[in-house]
């Protein structure tokens, strides 16, 4: 949690910044940040992180192009020192809000950065649930649910949200729970397929979300968001294939990996899920793309695993959290990936 001050030094950030840019990870953790911190100031535009594991120096051109005076950082463990140069040489404050436990990290002096995670590891709550704490609005409680629910982390104020919404919620201290069983859940599957949608669907939804005031309202298919609706619909149907198929592995082992390729990068969603099913196993899900393979993995301990597999092979990255990481390989070098993966373990 953040402390009172760091809450009151956000805030006041907030409010010096009068055409701020958002720069969130690309899930609904990072998107619900975005959209408590917007609508709590009802000013500023949101950017969608795609690169991996850092946010890019390229990133630095939206801030030219909407002419933005403050740069809000949140849920992107790694930012290029390069994308700090830019922010400095244009002197433009940079507030940085994320939850990952990065070791040796480097935070310039200039940017200001909060992250409870770093001093107390062990209580992690995502990055939606500080914004929520700054924010703090009853109305948009609903938003910080999903964003809390796709972390896999229950938030001291569900209770509120079920007397609020009962038909929308189920009575459970487990979030994946809340997430794959009830209606809450569905809106945020919806955030994490509308998120992989083209740049102007994309940025309709931003629009979409950054107005709508009820969860009834993003249930309904109307016009105002009936391509995150269809999309929904689009890839809801590819994913129940995959993740049929990748059940279907699952033996007495203690690991599942499954491999798929195609145009849809869903490995995430697909080693949630996964996870959620089979609780004991370890879940490696490795979507094939051009030359490099992004690895999604879930389970005990899985970050120290990913690490120590892929630590001597050149060009290889990974991240995350202990029970839930990414990583990205050289299609190449799957096959070494593996062996190493199957000594470890």
């Amino acid at each position: 949690m953040l402390t009172k001050k760091q809450v009151k030094e956000i805030r006041e950030h907030l409010e010096k910044a009068q055409n701020p840019v958002f720069f969130f990870d690309n899930d609904p953790d990072g998107l619900c940040s975005f959209l408590l911190l917007q609508r709590y100031i009802k000013r500023g535009k949101g950017v969608a992180i795609k690169s991996f594991p850092e946010m890019t120096e390229e990133y630095f051109r939206r801030v030219s192009e909407f002419n933005s005076d403050y740069i809000f950082i949140l849920d992107k463990p790694v930012v290029s020192s390069a994308f700090f140069e830019e922010a400095r040489n244009f002197n433009i404050p940079i507030v940085w809000i994320d939850h990952h436990k990065i070791d040796g990290l480097k935070v310039p002096d200039f940017v200001n950065y909060y992250n409870p995670a770093m001093k107390n590891p062990k209580k992690n709550a995502p990055v939606t649930y500080l914004c929520n704490q700054v924010a703090n609005k009853k109305e948009d409680m609903w938003i910080a649910v999903l964003g809390c629910v796709f972390d896999r982390f229950v938030p001291d104020f569900y209770p509120d949200f079920y007397k609020m919404y009962p038909d929308l919620a189920i009575k459970s201290k487990e979030a994946f729970d809340i997430y794959y069983k009830s209606q809450i859940g569905r809106i945020v599957k919806m955030m994490c397929f509308g998120l992989k949608d083209r740049i102007t669907n994309v940025m309709k939804m931003l629009k979409f979300f950054e107005e709508v005031k009820t969860p009834y309202e993003v249930l309904e298919e109307t016009g105002k968001n009936r391509e995150m609706h269809t999309r929904f619909k689009q890839i809801s149907r590819k994913y129940d294939k995959l993740f049929d198929k990748a059940k279907l592995l699952a033996d007495n082992n203690k690991l599942l990996l499954f491999q798929y390729s195609g145009d849809l990068s869903i490995s995430a969603d697909l080693s949630n899920e996964l996870s959620y099913t089979f609780p004991k196993k370890i879940i490696i899900v490795i979507y094939t793309t051009g030359i490099k393979a992004n690895i999604s993995a879930r389970g005990k301990n899985v970050k120290e695993l990913i690490l120590k597999s892929i630590k001597d092979i050149e060009g290889a990255t990974g991240g995350g959290h202990e029970n839930a990481v990414g990583a990205q390989v050289k299609i190449e070098d799957l096959e070494r990936f593996r062996e190493n993966l199957e000594k470890e373990i």
